[in-house]
């Protein structure tokens, strides 16, 4: 894997949009293991569909990667992910700190994409209905 690899994939995540969905086999191999806290999956075309989805429920969801490391055929990133959710009045902005961590083919592309962020702390903290009883368990267990 290249700088120039990895400069291209970030450049692409920071513009992502529905619209350009269409373009991530550029980056992705066609069979590639995908697993966040909700999915996991083995296909480009099932990576697309979690994207997919994205947009269908917030509202100017936006990548910003701050930090990333190389090594070899892998690499890291540290993102924040800015969001609205869209069944939400008002529509408060969130954010979601996050890493990614990529392992890349031959070719230079990315067959292994594992997002690891705290889906209790970073979402359902922060959700009116279930937030309190979350911060009240987070504070029962320390």
């Amino acid at each position: 894997m290249s700088h120039a690899t990895i400069d291209a994939l970030v450049a692409y995540y920071e513009k992502l949009d529905r619209e350009s969905l269409g373009e991530m086999g550029r980056y992705y191999a066609a069979e590639c293991y995908f697993k966040d806290p909700f999915n996991e999956v083995r296909t480009l075309p099932e990576i697309q569909a979690i994207f997919e989805r994205m947009y269908r429920h917030l509202a100017d969801p936006r990548f910003r990667v701050t930090e990333r490391i190389e090594e070899g055929k892998s690499g890291v990133l540290v993102w924040d992910f800015d969001f609205r959710m869209r069944a939400w009045q008002p529509a408060t902005a969130r954010r979601i700190h996050g890493v990614t961590l990529l392992k890349f083919d031959a070719a230079g592309k990315v067959n292994y994409h594992r997002d690891y962020w705290d889906a209790a702390e970073e979402l359902y903290e922060k959700l009116p209905l279930i937030g309190p009883l979350m911060r009240g368990l987070r504070r029962y267990v320390r």
